[in-house]
């Protein structure tokens, strides 16, 4: 039986650790073999699909379903992995709903589309499961490649790099490479250590060679622009927008990036959760924090948004899965005042200028993301400024994914500019080489 303990203050331990297991086990149970089979069988198999152009890095969908209807799923695999070396992880938290499922002829004329996703997902854990890994390298070019960042964008453009035949060296300032999928993602999205094997297959391309904890500041990156022939910029975003409410350093106030982080890191037995926690925001970051406190045994989670909920970043099935989770979705409202240290309860704003007070013992902070600060190049609207090949203002250096103004905050975005750039760096490269 379920037992939630509603004690005053923030506590690890709320819920039994069964319950805890359920509650952080995968949000969507795999497709078996005969499932596969049944799902495939409902694709039209468009010859002008409009689910490919609904896809960030273009994966020829009708292609992969219909090798897994004909028995072949490390076949569909690879035709997923040429366009999308993450295409595991994308198949688990790639918002489908609003990408090519949502333009799938299905849902037009039923409401109702192929499930792209869950069958991505049974090809590519079909390939990754037998531990191949279906590219290999191309000859040397003797060129030498350095990638700073190890998230989406810059493994993306490592694997690209590496498999066209160039030496690359992978900086990352955290411990573990992977970014956000391997610390800002849902630990319900990714069990099992999901996010670490994954970079561990593809790295198996070789010619990869990874440093951790390793800070790249303009005088570094001065210093690797004369060693290498060329660089490529994937930092993401590492600072977090502030909240102007005077002084919120109190306990119970925390980033909700830093709060996913933790818990991803941790067992979620261990990770501390509050009786009555409140999260401000409106994107994923908000949703799965939201989310995630409620299953960790929080009694009452209210997830504040400044806006109506149409203007939500996060999709409107992440919505429907936090409201599920028994989050209150609280729209229109503005934070104007914290109570007590430790905090005690939060004040907001309404469009009619009502104050509502809502005891709270927490609060998660989930108000955006915004670039470190960077003496490199061209900057527009506070991210790198590039092209639509990733060339930035300095010779010789590439950037893509959330640090450059053509981020879109998604996994899928960055794994196609990594890839993109990677190809322009290799032309590059190579014109100079045979000129």
């Amino acid at each position: 039986m379920k037992t939630t303990i509603w004690s005053e203050g923030i506590h690890p331990g709320r819920l039994p650790e069964a319950q805890l297991a359920e509650n952080f086990g995968d949000l969507h149970p795999p497709l078996d073999a005969h499932e596969a089979m049944v799902a495939a069988d409902r694709c039209y198999f468009c010859y002008d699909a409009p689910c490919v152009t609904a896809c960030p890095t273009a994966i020829d969908i009708p292609l992969f379903i219909r090798q897994i209807s004909t028995g072949t799923p490390e076949a569909a695999a690879r035709t997923i992995f040429e366009q999308n070396i993450f295409g595991g992880m994308c198949a688990r938290v790639c918002p489908t709903e609003t990408l090519c499922e949502e333009s799938c002829v299905r849902e037009t004329a039923e409401g109702r589309p192929v499930e792209i996703g869950r069958l991505q997902r049974y090809a590519t854990d079909t390939l990754m499961a037998a531990n191949a890994h279906p590219f290999s390298r191309a000859a040397s070019t003797g060129k030498r490649v350095a990638v700073v960042g190890a998230g989406p964008a810059g493994l993306s453009c490592a694997h690209r790099l590496a498999m066209l035949g160039h030496e690359v060296a992978l900086f990352d300032a955290a411990a573990k490479p992977g970014g956000l999928n391997e610390y800002g993602i849902a630990t319900y999205k990714t069990p099992n250590g999901f996010a670490r094997a994954e970079v561990d297959w593809l790295m198996g391309i070789g010619g990869i060679e990874l440093q951790t904890s390793e800070t790249v500041d303009a005088s570094r990156l001065s210093q690797l622009r004369e060693t290498y022939d060329a660089v490529f910029l994937g930092i993401g975003l590492g600072h977090v927008n502030a909240l102007t409410l005077g002084d919120i350093e109190r306990p119970g106030v925390e980033d909700a990036v830093a709060f996913i982080a933790r818990l991803r890191q941790s067992d979620p037995s261990s990770v501390e959760i509050g009786r009555d926690v409140i999260v401000v925001g409106g994107g994923m970051t908000a949703v799965d924090a939201a989310v995630q406190a409620k299953r960790l045994g929080a009694l009452n989670v209210t997830l504040a948004y400044r806006g109506p909920r149409d203007r939500m970043k996060a999709s409107r099935y992440e919505q429907d899965l936090a409201a599920q989770d028994g989050v209150n979705l609280l729209t229109d409202v503005a934070p104007v005042e914290l109570h007590g240290s430790p905090l005690e309860a939060v004040s907001f704003a309404q469009p009619t200028g009502d104050i509502v007070t809502i005891p709270a013992d927490q609060l998660l902070l989930a108000i955006g993301q915004v670039l470190a600060p960077i003496e490199a190049p061209a900057l527009e609207d506070g991210r790198i400024a590039i092209g639509e090949t990733g060339r930035t203002s300095m010779g010789h250096v590439w950037a893509g994914g959330d640090c450059t103004n053509r981020g879109e905050n998604l996994t899928v975005t960055a794994v196609a500019q990594g890839r993109d750039a990677a190809m322009d760096i290799h032309a590059s490269l190579m014109e100079h080489a045979n000129g």
